[in-house]
């Protein structure tokens, strides 16, 4: 049984086939994590969908901003915009069917492999939110997604404000901060106040902010984030983050990060195929 982690597809079925075809993946031996933004932007992401959906428990996936942006535009809170590559999902005739096993999907995952727990989420975790915490706030989410509520969520889900975590909030406000730390976050001050203009690499910090995993004191740094999210910033693999969006749909890499057997002599393995784009540099 072998576990791996998978950064962004967004729509590159071709290449995520390409990609189980190089690790031999095995649904009845092996597990995938998915690490978010399944769909949009590539060229199959009805493809991707059904791809993960056939995989029944051997696809654990997140959602990431762009498959929160599929269900948004197919409750009509959000219009496609002439970047988006959606239609093949709205106008399916399994459309309900595809779109009901997203929102049946996770926000945030907490496994333990061995001796380390890996924290996994699409983008970033505040820097007061301990890997508990952050699966307690996701769950939160995740079952107003699940809900009959969804539809008027969606409509409310947008925007900046807060910028920054605090126990009190509650409503709208206390689901939008969830959410924008799991599937936007790149870079926060050290109190936890996001910044999402800046979509450059690690090195690109807005004055008086710092990369979310940088923030000294981090409370989730006991345990290893897993995220995707930040193609800019590339590969990085250290004990404490694992960064796997490489890019896949701006022509870069689709990457597969398998987690190793608990021999601390042995890394895990990092495991690539090009996936050539037409597509601009963006997030």
């Amino acid at each position: 049984m072998a576990l791996y982690l998978i950064g962004d597809v967004q729509g590159c079925n071709a290449a995520l086939q390409a990609l189980l075809d190089k690790i031999s993946f095995s649904p009845s031996r092996d597990t995938l994590f998915m690490l978010g933004d399944l769909v949009n932007r590539g060229p199959d992401s009805a493809g991707v969908l059904r791809r993960l959906m056939g995989y029944g428990a051997s696809a654990q996936c997140l959602l990431g901003n762009h498959d929160l942006h599929l269900l948004a535009a197919s409750h009509g809170a959000r219009k496609p915009s002439r970047k988006d590559t959606l239609a093949d999902v709205l106008q399916a005739g399994d459309r309900h069917a595809m779109l009901e096993w997203l929102r049946h999907q996770r926000m945030a995952l907490l496994h333990r492999h061995l001796n380390q727990d890996y924290l996994m989420v699409h983008a970033g975790v505040l820097p007061s939110w301990s890997a508990t915490k952050t699966i307690s706030l996701a769950g939160e989410v995740e079952t107003l997604l699940r809900s009959a509520d969804l539809p008027d969520f969606l409509h409310h889900m947008y925007g900046n404000a807060p910028t920054a975590w605090n126990d009190s909030l509650t409503g709208t406000d206390r689901l939008r901060v969830i959410v924008n730390a799991l599937t936007r976050l790149r870079f926060c001050t050290p109190a936890g106040e996001m910044e999402f203009t800046v979509t450059d690499g690690a090195n690109a910090a807005p004055k008086g902010h710092l990369p979310w995993f940088d923030v000294p004191g981090r409370q989730s740094a006991n345990v290893s984030v897993a995220f995707g999210h930040w193609s800019t910033l590339g590969w990085l693999g250290r004990n404490d983050v694992l960064a796997l969006d490489t890019g896949c749909v701006w022509g870069g890499c689709l990457s597969a990060l398998k987690l190793n057997r608990g021999d601390p002599a042995q890394p895990h393995e990092l495991i690539q195929v090009t996936c050539p784009q037409a597509q601009k540099p963006g997030d």
